[in-house]
């Protein structure tokens, strides 16, 4: 087996040496070796540092000439601890700059974590305030009309749509007492329809007449200018057609009441609307009060 040992294989060398011609490199001894190694691996121990620092300004160099040097990422640790303080050179500082950036380049993941940006959190919306409560309407006061001049309740309505449509016209109260007496004497303040006129049957109406083709409050011809079945039929579309020509005669505020009924009706008994003048006062008072 071999010498284990280094003392056992010096000794082995020696031997060898002792007994080999002086030739090669068996010619020197041990003696001489060790005075001429021992300088040697001193001077390698001060040139290595040397070497190494001009190797790593070399690469230095060639990374700033090349573009490739960034700004200072990851301080090198061969700056402050592995290495003397005197082998820590910019050019050193410059390659490990770039080593630090082609690492963080391949694993960005080794790069700082960027701060978060603050979490704001969303104000309180405000609460609806509750929409205040509309003030109740006030409830319609039904006015129940005095029956007054012997009419009944049909007969005081239909006198009302009378009143109420001269009133909506501006017309005055003599106006007014014309038209229900003038209905009095033409259909006893009833809308009365007409077999004579099938279509006014169709339509509300409170009795019917054959006097030719004469329909509802007044009377009024459905072959005239009066208007259609539908609207004679209805009270207070023919109390406006009553008053619209009742207005066109001149100076009709000033007449009598039967003057002024018959320029409108044209009847066959122009006296007879006289008589229904107190009942018609009545009525309007009524109504008006």
């Amino acid at each position: 087996m071999p010498p284990h040992t280094p003392r056992d294989q010096q000794h082995l060398r020696s031997d060898r040496t002792a007994d080999s011609p002086a030739t090669g490199r068996h010619r020197r001894d041990d003696v001489w070796q060790a005075r001429h190694r021992r300088p040697r691996a001193g001077a390698r121990r001060l040139l290595a540092p040397v070497l190494t620092t001009a190797a790593l300004a070399g690469v230095g160099v060639v990374a700033i000439l090349s573009g490739n040097a960034r700004p200072v990422v990851v301080e090198p640790p061969t700056a402050s601890g592995l290495l003397p303080g005197n082998v820590a050179s910019p050019a050193m500082l410059a390659a490990s700059d770039v080593t630090s950036s082609a690492l963080l380049h391949r694993m960005p993941q080794l790069r700082a974590a960027k701060p978060s940006a603050p979490v704001v959190k969303p104000k309180p919306k405000p609460k609806p305030q509750p929409k205040p409560k509309p003030k109740p309407k006030p409830k319609p006061v039904v006015r129940v009309v005095q029956l007054v001049a012997g009419m009944d309740r049909q007969q005081m309505d239909n006198a009302a749509a009378i009143v109420k449509k001269a009133q909506s016209m501006g017309l005055t109260k003599w106006a007014m007492i014309v038209g229900v007496a003038t209905a009095m004497q033409e259909s006893r303040l009833y809308n009365v329809a007409s077999h004579v006129v099938p279509e006014s049957l169709n339509y509300p109406h409170q009795g019917t007449g054959s006097d030719h083709d004469s329909i509802g409050l007044f009377q009024q011809r459905a072959s005239g200018s009066w208007g259609s079945v539908e609207e004679i039929m209805q009270p207070q579309y023919a109390a406006g057609a009553f008053f619209r020509r009742l207005v066109q005669i001149d100076d009709w505020e000033d007449m009598s009441l039967t003057r002024a009924a018959q320029s409108v009706q044209i009847s066959a008994f122009p006296d007879a609307y006289a008589k229904h003048e107190d009942n018609a006062t009545l009525i309007v008072n009524a109504l008006l009060n």
